[in-house]
């Protein structure tokens, strides 16, 4: 009898490892191409999701190594969610052809393309070709610059989550509320405390502050790239310069993946702050977008 019964407890420890072993390859392997939509994903998925960004948080986002590793992570993948309007034009159709993961290509459920979730600025009004520069096509692909998109693509998100995964349709409701609720709380307490700047000139390096603008009213009124992806040209900069000292700018800003000595010198003849801001979220660091929004602010803080 003592046998029997030693058997069965082994037996039903048994089952509940492979029942708990079970639970835990059920997550669903959510695969994005930044850091800032990882984060995002990882807060509306909570448990039920495992979550792996493709780009660092200190690589410009435009050029990320097609290196095998990424492609064994996209075949294991359930949900691909990119940025798109082109921001991964240049590296991840390689990767997901590599990937032989049908379910996460362009056009199947397991694929969401986040700038189909917001309204993109700086779509251009007329055929564009290389000459013009690193232009994109169907509008800048640096929306999650802004919160208030970033809550559409969260609630993005959470839909497709819960389409691909039922059985956690109420918590992946109940974790969208919360962090769209977490993050409208912290991006008022930001606007009020950057509303001096409503209205202020400032100098961009790369084409790519339109939708940070647009979010706290700051008025971009040139670059120091002469165009988007073009190194700066000591002519142009000087003309940048000589508009900055003019307009009375409240600073430069550039990202944090831009080399910044040009952007300095630059600065220091306008004499302004030069701000540098994270480009994304360190998500890889257990930073979280809300974070990486107040690390923004913070940041901002330094113009004039």
């Amino acid at each position: 009898m003592n046998r029997l019964r030693r058997l069965l407890v082994t037996l039903f420890a048994l089952c509940e490892l492979l029942l708990f072993a079970g639970s835990a390859s059920a997550e669903l392997r959510v695969v994005t191409t930044t850091p800032d939509l990882a984060a995002i994903a990882k807060a509306v998925g909570g448990q039920r999701v495992k979550v792996t960004a493709l780009a660092l948080a200190s690589q410009d986002p435009h050029f990320v190594d097609a290196r095998p590793h990424l492609a064994l992570e996209l075949s294991k993948a359930d949900l691909l969610i990119v940025v798109g309007a082109e921001l991964e034009a240049g590296w991840l159709p390689a990767l997901l052809t590599g990937s032989r993961n049908g379910k996460i290509q362009p056009g199947s459920p397991g694929y969401l393309d986040a700038s189909t979730l917001v309204d993109l600025l700086d779509v251009p009004k007329a055929k564009v070709d290389r000459s013009q520069g690193d232009i994109h096509p169907s509008g800048s692909p640096h929306y999650l610059l802004d919160p208030r998109r970033a809550e559409r693509v969260a609630v993005g998100i959470g839909r497709r989550l819960a389409e691909l995964d039922a059985g956690g349709r109420d918590a992946y409701l109940a974790a969208t509320k919360a962090f769209v609720g977490e993050l409208r709380t912290a991006r008022q307490l930001h606007e009020k405390k950057l509303e001096r700047l409503r209205g202020r000139p400032i100098i961009g390096y790369h084409r790519s502050l339109s939708y940070l603008a647009d979010w706290l009213g700051l008025e971009v009124v040139d670059h120091l790239e002469p165009k988007p992806g073009i190194p700066p040209n000591p002519r142009h900069v000087a003309q940048v310069v000589e508009l900055g000292r003019a307009r009375k700018v409240a600073g430069l800003v550039q990202e944090a993946w831009f080399a910044s000595g040009t952007s300095k010198l630059a600065a220091e003849k306008m004499g302004v702050p030069l701000v540098v801001i994270p480009g994304m979220t360190n998500f890889q660091g257990g930073q979280s977008y809300v974070q990486f929004i107040a690390m923004l602010a913070t940041k901002l803080e330094g113009l004039k």
